[in-house]
């Protein structure tokens, strides 16, 4: 009867899951987002490529060339993912200028601009940013390191019923 007892309280044991990031975990900006198209067409962008207002690319002041980053507004939660591929002024109020793609999806066409959220994939993209701008990130970049939660190993029961013999 011990073993039935104890194969019911095993089985009431709950998986051991990882708990999710918190939802700001991976937040590095907040800011005004707008869009940028026609009169930057097929012009070089800051990192020598070719701008087409079509792609899914973005201008900010100082993420480096090449992230990912996700933009999301703040009234809508629609969201998008682009790369960074030019440079806005460093006297800009807006953090970051989208290709005219990434802004029809945002919905940025008729409002011009946005309250927008810029968050990347994951941790060690974070550690990856605070490696690049080292002792001297961006004021208005948060930049903090996020530690992975720590999966516990999994334990592995034996559920078999012993048989015990009288003889």
């Amino acid at each position: 009867m011990w073993n039935w007892l104890l194969i019911l309280v095993a089985s009431l044991i709950p998986e051991p899951t990882q708990p999710p990031l918190a939802p700001d975990a991976l937040l590095i900006q907040e800011g005004t987002a707008s869009f940028y198209g026609r009169r930057f067409h097929l012009k070089r962008t800051s990192n020598g490529e070719i701008f087409h207002m079509d792609s899914l690319t973005a201008a900010h002041k100082t993420l480096p060339f090449d992230t990912w980053v996700r933009v999301s507004r703040e009234d809508t939660g629609d969201f998008v993912w682009v790369r960074i591929n030019d440079r806005l002024p460093k006297t800009s109020k807006r953090i970051i200028d989208l290709s005219r793609k990434a802004g029809t999806q945002l919905g940025l066409l008729e409002d011009g601009i946005a309250r927008v959220r810029i968050e990347v994939e994951n941790p060690s993209e974070i550690e990856r940013l605070i490696e690049y701008f080292g002792d001297n990130p961006p004021a208005t970049m948060r930049l903090r390191p996020v530690d992975e939660a720590i999966t516990p190993p999994v334990v592995e029961m034996d559920n078999s019923i012993p048989v015990f013999y009288n003889h």
